[in-house]
Order: structure tokens, then C-alpha cells, then sequence
């Protein structure tokens, strides 16, 4: 007998199938049960007559609740009124388990119920949309780079000093005998094998112990991080917004489902075509101090309501550029036309999201490195090695960052992106 998924019934249709999996839901009807059936890859109603089927198989479904384990052999069927198009005629199977009173119920749950639930949530149709679509980003985003002639090169976890600062570092005990941090960026050891391999990207979990309860906010997350040696500003401009375009691109073609099932409106993503519109500080401070209701304060570092203000007034993810230099990292190169602001960007997306990319042309002069140290108050003894890149070989270089969970909750259109991580870390939640 084969033994298949449920997205792979489209090739077996008419043909007797074994399918694995647990009962999402069940409706019986006298000597009719059906059984919504999910496997990890989706999901299929399959319809049990009680002529049809062993009868301790019969008994046996009629006692399984919610997330029942099971194993059903049937006929495939095409069926435009079942949901995915398809519906299994069974013909024999078993119960592996039967489960009663399952926590989860298709009743409404709070947050912090389903939260403190987090490892029976994700069986949720909800759940498994928007991690499948986690799936697919991560996916488009290697595949991508692959194509590129970039080389994965992750950086560690722990670091003996900050990157962006000190005020929201995680502290680690390092044996006892000095203090280690969890990072909070790969990107200065990403700069390091760039000079290395000439385009290299790490990707992997970050850490900002900032008290934050933004919906935008996460204290544990995924960061993309390309590096490119004797590249400017431009370049990874372009580079982000390829592959931007590329990942909306390949979740449009490998996720609608999933997109379906969270009933995204598609309309906002089918316009990601590429040609960004790009602002510089200066202008989109411009925009904020003449906005009504806006309480920006020229000078400042953009917040979320700014964010959204600039974001609501283009179709397409919006770059940020030129800020000045008092509101970014000490990394970030001068601007040559105006040394008060940096070579840098932020890529904002549509739609209330804010930030998903944020980049640079890093310094490459050490002079003017060294002293920017200094001015951020940040130990040059632990950037020795930092600089030692700028005395051997150093060259122009940018290179940017991308958060995971960001990306993910804007495509699959969801509020909070604690639901576009597994088990999400934040200020207030480090279980399960």
C-alpha cells in the first residue's frame, strides 16, 4: 500500500492511499463519520460508511477526539467541495491513540492561554500556516543567496562585547571567570569572513533584552545578516530589494494554502515588484513634522507611529536613508557630503509593519573607526580584532540585517510576531 501526504494527494487521485496523521475534527452522522484529517502537510476530509469499513474501525473513530492519532487507507477522490479539492474514501486504518478532551478547543482562547499552550497551538490551522510560511522564507532566503555566489558563514552566539550598545544585552557567566553576552548581532564577525570569502551572509538567533511589549518586539529572534566585501551603500540597497521581491515572489507560489487559510488579502503583496521608492532622513522628517497628529522630534530616531505614517504613503516597502550619525551604530560610515550623517538605510514595510531591513557601508577607515569606539563608550580592548580588519586588507564594505519574525508576520499578514516564531521569548514569556 503506498503511504503518501496530505499535499501529495493530487497525485494519486483514484488510487488506494495510506495517509498518517490526527483527527482535527470529526462529525458523525449515524453510520457516516467524517473525519478532517491533518498530516503536518495539510489537510483532507475522509469519509467513513459504516458498510465500508472494518467495524472496531467505526467504533474506534467514533471514541476519537481532537488530535486523535491515526492511520487510514483509502481511495483518493476529487472533490471541488471539499476542502483542498480532494476527500479520502476510507476503506480500513486504526486508531493509534485516542484522545478525549483535548485543551485546545474550536472554541475562542485568550492569548495567554494559548501562549502557555504553545506546543499543542501550533497544531492549529492557524499556526501551521504561518510557520509553513516561516518555512518558505527561510527557504527563498538560503536558495537565494546560493544563487548569488554568497557563502553561509554563522557567527557565535556568545560575544565578549555588545555591538549596539550595552543597555539591553542578555549577561552569560562565562566559568566563572568573566562575563560573556548572548548576541545581539552577527555582523561585525560577518565582516570578518567577508574579508574572507567576498560575499557571505550568517543566520541565526539574536538576542536585545529590551523591555519592550510591542507587538513588533521579540527578546529572542532570527536574523539574515549578509556581508559584501567592496560593495557601497547602493549595492545592498538593491541586494535587499531583490531578494525581498524574491521571498514575496516564492511564498506567493509555494504557500497559497497557507495564505489562503490566514486569508491574506494578496493585493498588497502582488505589488512587490521591485523599485523601491527611497527617501532620505531629512525628507521623511520633513513629512513627520508637517504630519498631523505625529510627534516626531526633528533629530530623533524614527518610532513605530513614524514608521507607519511614511509607510501608509507608498505601495512598496519604503528606504530610509541617511540618518545622522548620533541616532545610529558607531560602525556605520560618514556620509563624505555631510560628515553629521551616516551611509546607511532602513527598509520599512507596508502596512503597519515597520522595519524589516536595516543596513550600512561600514567604516573602513581606522582612524575615524577607533575614534567613533571612543565616542560610544564601548572598550577598545574588545575590539582589537574589529579593527585589525581595517589594518590588513581593509576595503570599501555594506552589508545589512534582516529580522526573520518581521518578514514572516508581514507576509502572512498577522498583528504580533509572536506568532511568526515557534516558541516565541518575550519580556514577560520564556515557557514552554
Amino acid at each position: 500500500m503506498t503511504i503518501t501526504t496530505i499535499e501529495r494527494l493530487g497525485q494519486h487521485v483514484d488510487q488506494t492511499i495510506t495517509l498518517q496523521g490526527w483527527v482535527y475534527n470529526r462529525t458523525s452522522k449515524g453510520k457516516l463519520h467524517f473525519v478532517m484529517m491533518r498530516d503536518g502537510t495539510g489537510f483532507v476530509q475522509c469519509v467513513l460508511f459504516k458498510k465500508d469499513v472494518p467495524e472496531e474501525l467505526f467504533e474506534a473513530i467514533a471514541n476519537a477526539g481532537q488530535e486523535s492519532s491515526l492511520v487510514l487507507t483509502g481511495e483518493v477522490k476529487v472533490d471541488d467541495r471539499a476542502p483542498g479539492g480532494f476527500e479520502i474514501k476510507v476503506r480500513d486504518g486504526k486508531v493509534l491513540q485516542v484522545v478525549d478532551e483535548y485543551p485546545i478547543s474550536p472554541k475562542e482562547h485568550g492569548p495567554d492561554f494559548l501562549l502557555s499552550r504553545r506546543h499543542l497551538w501550533l497544531r492549529s490551522r492557524r499556526q501551521w500556516a504561518i510557520l509553513r510560511i516561516r518555512d518558505a522564507v527561510i527557504t527563498s532566503i538560503r536558495n537565494y543567496f546560493d544563487e548569488q555566489g554568497f557563502v553561509c558563514v554563522d557567527s557565535p552566539i556568545l560575544t565578549p562585547s555588545a555591538c549596539e550598545g550595552t543597555s539591553n544585552l542578555f549577561e552569560v557567566d562565562y566559568f566563572g571567570e568573566e562575563k560573556a553576552y548572548l548576541t545581539q548581532s552577527g555582523q561585525l564577525y560577518a565582516e570578518a569572513t567577508a574579508a574572507a570569502f567576498g560575499k557571505v551572509y550568517c543566520f541565526g538567533p539574536t538576542f536585545r533584552a529590551e523591555k519592550s511589549k510591542t507587538r513588533r518586539h521579540l527578546t529572542e529572534f532570527w536574523m539574515l545578516e549578509p556581508e559584501v566585501a567592496f560593495a557601497d551603500l547602493e549595492d545592498v540597497m538593491q541586494l535587499g530589494e531583490d531578494l525581498i521581491v524574491r521571498i514575496v515572489q516564492d511564498v506567493m507560489r509555494r504557500r497559497a494554502p497557507e495564505l489562503e487559510t490566514l486569508e491574506r488579502d494578496l493585493t498588497m503583496l502582488e505589488r512587490i515588484k521591485g523599485g523601491f521608492p527611497r527617501v532620505t532622513y531629512d525628507e521623511a522628517s520633513k513629512i513627520l513634522l508637517e504630519h498631523p497628529g505625529s510627534e516626531f522630534v526633528a533629530g530623533d530616531d524614527f518610532g513605530a507611529p513614524d514608521e507607519s505614517i511614511l509607510s501608509a504613503m507608498h505601495d512598496q516597502p519604503v528606504y530610509i536613508t541617511h540618518y545622522p550619525k548620533s541616532v545610529k551604530s558607531f560602525y556605520m560610515k560618514e556620509d563624505p557630503t555631510n560628515p553629521t550623517n551616516v551611509l546607511c538605510m532602513d527598509l520599512i514595510a507596508p502596512e503597519g509593519v515597520g522595519e524589516i531591513i536595516g543596513g550600512s557601508q561600514r567604516e573602513e577607515n581606522i582612524d575615524i573607526l577607533e575614534e567613533a569606539i571612543k565616542k560610544h563608550e564601548l572598550p577598545m580592548d574588545d575590539f582589537g580584532w574589529y579593527t585589525d580588519l581595517r589594518k590588513f586588507g581593509s576595503v570599501p564594505h555594506s552589508g545589512f540585517g534582516l529580522g526573520l519574525e518581521r518578514v514572516v508576520g508581514w507576509i502572512a499578514g498577522i498583528e504580533h510576531v509572536r506568532e511568526a516564531a515557534p516558541f516565541p521569548r518575550m519580556m514577560s514569556r520564556i515557557r514552554p
